[in-house]
């Protein structure tokens, strides 16, 4: 947010000149300024897939919206269609029809500018096991494997690098070595490592693909409090089995059920 040049605040510390005749206040020509409550929201609209050469339709008209800094939960039957939407989602796959954005509105719940497509580059994507494609011997190493390596992008280094702060911030890390090696850590940090990755580019939306999947309850107890400190910075679509563990952190929940249809579907409390 832009700060107001600081004669402008200093405007309201000094005090009214003394004068000797009474000091009247003209309330009529008084405006005061104009609250906004513009608000940011991901939406898929109508979206199917179709792998190419294949009569096969995988996801079928699919549409949902989940607002900024929120967290959606999508559940359903394996083979439903629930990882193909997130290859969609991520870029991975290209639909064969609809549209996938970012839509701002005004305080009047009306878009306030035409909606801007979700580039994959904006779209953080931590995939079930994730540790297994762990590559470097070191958690720096690890963090920084895709960053540029030519001189020429010394700037965007520069801010990688105070993402990186950031992100290990996040996900509580500060209290681990970078010289460790990152086979070497818990499941639970495992998983935080992989965030971390992604939260270098602080992305628009953060997808999670069975986060819970093979770690014990205490680690399943860590990530699920992670993931709520997370959702009060980012946008974070799920996908899980797991619903008694999300059921309080959710906003917004979905069944994806067999032929790739997506359904609104709230989670029992």
């Amino acid at each position: 947010m832009t700060k107001p040049p600081p004669a402008i605040g200093l405007r309201f510390l000094r005090p009214p000149p003394l004068s000797p005749s009474p000091i009247s206040f003209n309330f009529s020509v008084t405006q005061l300024p104009r609250i906004t409550c513009s608000y940011s929201s991901f939406e898929v609209r109508d979206v199917s897939y179709q792998p190419p050469g294949t009569q096969l339709r995988l996801l079928n008209s699919v549409s949902f919206s989940l607002p900024e800094k929120s967290l959606g939960l999508i559940f359903g039957q394996s083979g439903s269609g629930k990882t193909t939407l997130l290859q969609v989602l991520a870029g991975i796959s290209k639909p064969t029809a609809g549209s996938i954005c970012i839509q701002k509105y005004g305080n009047d719940g009306n878009p306030s500018q035409p909606p801007e497509p979700l580039v994959p580059e904006r779209v953080g994507i931590v995939f079930q096991f994730p540790e297994r494609y762990f590559v470097a011997d070191n958690v720096l190493d690890e963090v920084t494997f895709g960053w540029p390596r030519h001189k020429g992008n010394h700037y965007l280094r520069e801010n990688l690098a105070l993402g990186l702060q950031r992100a290990i911030n996040w996900v509580g890390l500060s209290g681990i070595s970078l010289d460790k090696n990152p086979h070497s850590l818990s499941g639970g940090y495992k998983r935080r490592l992989a965030l971390a990755i992604q939260l270098v580019q602080t992305p628009d939306l953060l997808i999670l693909d069975e986060p819970l999947a093979g770690l014990d309850w205490k680690a399943r107890a860590d990530v699920v409090k992670l993931l709520k400190h997370l959702k009060k910075e980012l946008t974070v679509l799920v996908v899980s089995h797991d619903l008694r563990e999300f059921a309080s952190l959710v906003d917004r929940s979905w069944r994806m059920e067999m032929g790739g249809n997506l359904r609104e579907e709230f989670l029992p409390v």
